[in-house]
């Protein structure tokens, strides 16, 4: 996501709830449907103050379920739209996420996780990793996942999301925990226009000059549906291609590898720094795309360490598929913080540290 050279940007200190708010403004966001739930109430109440101000839509719907079905009626005409919610909240828009998905229509959805399951809490989590990969409606599909780790990524995916929906005609999640969304950090603002929104030939909005067409997500004829889910496999694997990413730190000579990501991605950085210190070899890989998610650096660094420690703010979501990225090339472990509670360096490095002498270090 490295910005141009000759952009323009300004410093101002956010909370990682209205930078994504900000960013989906400065992106194009047309129209901004949700409902208050905790951790994310930031978020709806930044766009609720400046959405109208910039002749926008904002409304706050009556319930989850018909925020997002707005979404499907403002991306059915080929408008950028967007909401937002928390775990719970988001279940509820389970439905109709699969409906944009089987509709091939555009859109953003922020999750701010809380705890689960249920009501669970209001504290940082982890717990809907499966959720948002694994389709949580019914069907075969899949929406691309974006995991940030600092407000800045909150920003910046914002914009990437409404890229990659465009582009790929599919529901795009910005998936951050609790402590992404509620802490504050200096970011970088781009001043500049956002690029054009790219023409949407499909979009109904009116049939005025032109033959009449539809979008859908009923498909009854024999073979129909078939037809249609082997498409929405095709762009699947076109997404996996060229949109997979991931960063990795200090994995060059690494003998121990973490995996992470969000917020736990972030503490476990200052663990590398830590435990290379101590003379313990490990490096970090963190998933940036969830979904797809990144197989390949997993399996190639497999090959090279003693065992892989995933850590994450569930009971191993993850990493189901960091074990399945290695197919049994390195032990997998896991450090696991399902109640809220943010790991400090201290609990990851202990976890490390115990795993590199059970291993013979």
């Amino acid at each position: 996501m490295k910005k141009p050279d000759n952009a323009f940007f300004s410093r101002v200190l956010m909370m990682g709830n209205e930078a994504a708010a900000e960013a989906a403004i400065r992106a194009g966001c047309q129209c901004y449907f949700g409902y208050p739930i905790t951790p994310q109430n930031e978020l709806t109440a930044y766009m609720a103050k400046h959405m109208p101000e910039r002749g926008r839509v904002f409304i706050q719907a009556e319930s989850e379920l018909a925020a997002i079905n707005m979404v499907f009626g403002a991306s059915v005409a080929g408008v950028r739209a967007m909401t937002s919610s928390s775990s719970p909240g988001i279940s509820l828009k389970q439905e109709g996420i699969s409906y944009l998905a089987g509709a091939q229509l555009p859109a953003v959805i922020i999750n701010v996780q809380r705890g689960g399951p249920g009501l669970g809490s209001i504290d940082p989590s982890q717990g809907d990793y499966f959720q948002a990969t694994k389709g949580g409606g019914h069907g075969d599909y899949h929406i691309i996942v974006l995991a940030p780790a600092s407000v800045q990524e909150m920003h910046d995916m914002t914009v990437e999301a409404f890229r990659l929906a465009d582009h790929y005609r599919i529901p795009v999640m910005i998936l951050a925990d609790g402590r992404v969304g509620q802490m504050m950090e200096p970011i970088r603002l781009h001043e500049d226009p956002p690029p054009p929104v790219p023409p949407k030939p499909w979009a109904l909005t009116g049939a005025k000059g032109r033959p009449p067409q539809y979008i859908r997500s009923l498909f009854v004829e024999e073979g129909a549906l078939e037809k249609h889910n082997y498409e929405l496999q095709d762009c699947y694997r076109q997404i996996a291609a060229a949109e997979t990413k991931a960063e990795e730190t200090e994995t060059g000579d690494c003998e121990w590898l973490i995996a992470a990501w969000g917020t736990c991605a972030r503490i476990s950085k200052g663990v590398v720094r830590k435990a290379r210190a101590q003379g313990i070899k490990v490096g970090l890989v963190r998933p940036i795309t969830l979904w797809p998610f990144p197989h390949e650096h997993l399996a190639r660094l497999a090959h090279q360490v003693k065992a892989l420690l995933v850590v994450e703010m569930n009971c191993g979501q993850m990493l189901e598929d960091v074990r399945l990225a290695v197919n049994g090339a390195a032990p997998v472990h896991f450090s696991g913080y399902p109640g809220g509670r943010i790991p400090t360096e201290t609990d990851v490095l202990n976890a490390l540290t115990a795993l590199a002498h059970s291993q013979g270090r």
